[in-house]
C-alpha cells in the first residue's frame, strides 16, 4: 500500500463514523499522507448574528482537516491543543477550503498548519494543530 493510498484508506474508515464533519456540510477534496484538503460551502445556518460565517464553523472546518492530516498514516491520533487566528470573515455562499499540511511528526506528537481560504484565495483564518498519537488504528492492514 503506498501512503496516499493509505491516507485514502485512512479517510474513509474516519469518515464513515465522522457526523459532526458531515452535518457541518464539509466534503473531502484531497488526501495524502500528512495532507488533508476539506471544503465547506458556507449556507445561511453557518452564519452568526453579524451576518459572517461563525467562528466556531471556521475552527470546525480546520480542525476537521487536522484530523484527517493527523490520522493519514492509520495511527490513531487526536489533538492535543490548536490555535486559531481568524483575519476576515465569511460570509454565506462563500466556498470555504481548509488545507491542513504537516510541519513536524516527531515520535507521538505532530504540529500541522491549516490555512482556511474563501475560493478567491483570500485567508480567512490561520489555525496550528498539535497533535499525540494514541493506541490503535482506523483498519486493519
Amino acid at each position: 500500500m503506498t501512503p496516499k493510498e493509505r491516507a485514502e484508506a485512512s479517510a474513509a474508515a474516519m469518515w464513515a463514523d465522522d457526523a459532526a464533519s458531515k452535518w457541518f456540510g464539509m466534503e473531502i477534496t484531497e488526501m495524502d499522507e500528512g495532507r488533508a484538503v476539506l471544503e465547506l460551502t458556507v449556507a445561511e445556518h453557518h452564519c452568526n448574528g453579524h451576518g459572517i460565517c461563525h467562528g466556531g464553523v471556521t475552527f470546525s472546518l480546520a480542525d476537521s482537516a487536522f484530523a484527517f492530516a493527523c490520522n493519514s498514516r492509520n495511527q490513531a491520533t487526536v489533538a492535543q491543543h490548536n490555535l486559531i487566528s481568524y483575519l476576515v470573515p465569511g460570509r454565506a455562499g462563500d466556498r470555504l477550503r481548509a488545507e491542513a499540511v504537516e510541519l513536524s511528526l516527531q515520535g507521538r506528537s505532530g504540529i500541522y498548519d491549516i490555512k482556511v481560504t474563501k475560493e478567491d484565495g483570500t485567508v480567512i483564518a490561520e489555525f496550528r494543530g498539535f497533535s499525540r498519537a494514541i493506541k490503535g488504528q482506523l483498519f486493519e492492514e
